[in-house]
């Protein structure tokens, strides 16, 4: 397995995703990410979830805007993933969504068959990011919305962390370096090592405008309470947002 492999590395550890960050188990997904996806999705009826891992952001939104709920009317949610592991228990799981198996460089829907779309922490994990946004637009309507989900490009590079300097007495926020493109594998708690690929935010505002897609919002939320509460080398640098939103749409 390399860096290039990413869904190998999900296959393994898809049983470690899945205890800590899914079913309620993660407060950045249920105080934050959940939330934030469902207000910057809301009146969409026809959404994909590019890489949708074991489909909690699908089923949230399948939920959210079924009929009878909050909701304007039928919503169809497709879950695209390509792990089998996560598969697996996103069918378990069921909740609404349609589940397909695919990669976001080649979304098994076809041309302008979508009004929304919504990748959450994926494209990080993505060796070329470009052909999956060429996907996205593809698929998209026109004016479709394209809600994308990233850690912080600039305030998660590489090497970035919290500093406490004893020997000056000053506690602050260390940025590594932002501008190279830089493909690590992070090993995320004993044995689970997954790749990350940092790039500067302009590659991916670059890349969605060159295939239609104009960001009209980005948010840059402070980390929330619950996340805090269980990061005790956090609460003093709470002003520093661990999560970025680009919310783009296509051209009318």
């Amino acid at each position: 397995m390399t860096c290039d492999d990413p869904i190998a590395h999900w296959e393994e550890h898809a049983r470690w995703w899945q205890d800590g960050f899914t079913a309620g188990a993660d407060p950045e997904y249920e105080e934050q990410i959940l939330p934030l996806v469902e207000r910057l999705l809301a009146g969409a009826s026809r959404i994909v979830d590019v890489g949708a891992g074991e489909g909690q952001v699908a089923r949230r939104l399948s939920r959210r805007f079924a009929p009878g709920s909050a909701g304007d009317g039928e919503t169809l949610v497709v879950a695209v993933e390509p792990a089998v592991a996560q598969l697996a228990v996103a069918r378990e799981r069921a909740g609404g969504p349609v589940y397909l198996r695919g990669v976001a460089q080649h979304l098994p829907l076809r041309d302008a068959s979508v009004d929304a779309a919504v990748a959450c922490l994926v494209f990080e994990h993505l060796a070329d990011h470009e052909p999956a946004v060429a996907e996205v637009a593809r698929v998209l309507v026109p004016g479709g919305r394209f809600l994308l989900l990233l850690n912080h490009p600039l305030l998660q590079a590489p090497g970035s962390g919290w500093v406490i300097d004893h020997i000056l007495e000053e506690e602050y926020w260390r940025l590594g370096p932002y501008l190279p493109v830089d493909v690590t594998m992070e090993e995320l708690a004993p044995g689970v090592t997954l790749p990350f690929v940092h790039r500067p935010l302009s590659q991916y505002v670059n890349a969605l405008a060159a295939h239609g897609l104009l960001v009209e919002r980005m948010e840059e939320p402070a980390p929330p309470p619950g996340f805090l509460a269980r990061a005790p080398e956090y609460p003093a640098a709470a002003t520093i947002p661990r999560l970025l939103a680009l919310l783009a749409r296509t051209h009318p």
